[in-house]
């Protein structure tokens, strides 16, 4: 198992930048292919981002492409996300997750997920 640990959110005016870590401890990290999603009220589990298992590989959605970039160290067994040009509708709960398998925008199968952290963007 993985357990995941997320840092790095707050409260950012529009047009700001932050950057999110997932801190991974347990399993060799290498193992899991990672992805950040978020969630703001009301609304459902949303894909970011997805990096695979030795970064070689990643995946967007359309919302952040050319603001966001998804990262990983394996060495400090952390993710990262840097977020660029943020907007308000980018306002959510931000979680990573991880699975030994799959690799792509599909929340559910995800095995493992973090606590989350919250990103405001004020206008």
């Amino acid at each position: 198992q993985v357990q995941l640990v997320e840092s790095g959110g707050g409260l950012v005016q529009a047009g700001g930048s932050l950057r999110l870590s997932c801190a991974a401890s347990g399993r060799t990290f290498s193992s899991y292919a990672m992805g950040w999603f978020r969630q703001a009220p009301g609304k459902e589990r949303e894909f970011v981002a997805a990096i695979s298992w030795s970064g070689g590989s990643t995946y967007y959605a359309d919302s952040v492409k050319g603001r966001f970039t998804i990262s990983r160290d394996n060495a400090k067994n952390t993710m990262y996300l840097q977020m660029k040009s943020l907007k308000p509708e980018d306002t959510a709960v931000y979680y990573c997750a991880a699975d030994l398998r799959y690799f792509g925008s599909n929340y559910y199968e995800y095995d493992y997920w973090g606590q989350g952290t919250q990103v405001t963007v004020s206008s």
